[in-house]
């Protein structure tokens, strides 16, 4: 139980104590995340690449692009995953996402939730990963 009083952001003890571990700070990519990431690789074998990605609440990564397919599987938390051209859509835990290749999109936590997704792209002797820009702040702040 949390103390009365207690300002813990939503999820944050899911996100932390998740059996997929929290990881170390996603320091390689943050250029491209609004916020506080966290990596935990799980497999990078077999030509496939499965990591847990945790985000503080409010952080989110820049559009971009892999050219694989990736599937995002919420594990904890709440966040948004939007895909170019389409509106965006709230993730809860057991929520699946498959982005197909060569196809912009961003994702990252709601504004008041810790969020946490596992990340798998397989032919990964393949994949290369295009940046773009940051996610518009008024149009992410408007998602409810």
């Amino acid at each position: 139980l949390r103390k009365e009083g207690n300002n813990m952001a939503k999820n944050e003890e899911e996100v932390k104590n998740s059996p997929f571990g929290f990881g170390e700070s996603n320091d390689a990519f943050a250029k491209y995340f609004t916020g506080e990431s966290y990596l935990n690789p799980l497999a990078n074998k077999a030509n496939c690449n499965i990591a847990n990605v945790n985000f503080k609440p409010g952080c989110i990564n820049n559009w971009h692009e892999h050219t694989v397919p990736q599937i995002l599987i919420c594990v904890a938390g709440k966040g948004w995953v939007q895909e170019e051209g389409k509106p965006a859509h709230k993730m809860t835990p057991g929520d699946v996402n498959v982005v197909a290749p060569n196809t912009k999109h961003w994702h990252g936590a709601a504004k008041d939730s810790w969020f946490a997704h596992l990340s798998v792209m397989a032919d990964t002797d393949k994949a290369k990963t295009t940046w773009y820009e940051p996610v518009d702040p008024d149009y992410y702040d408007s998602l409810k």
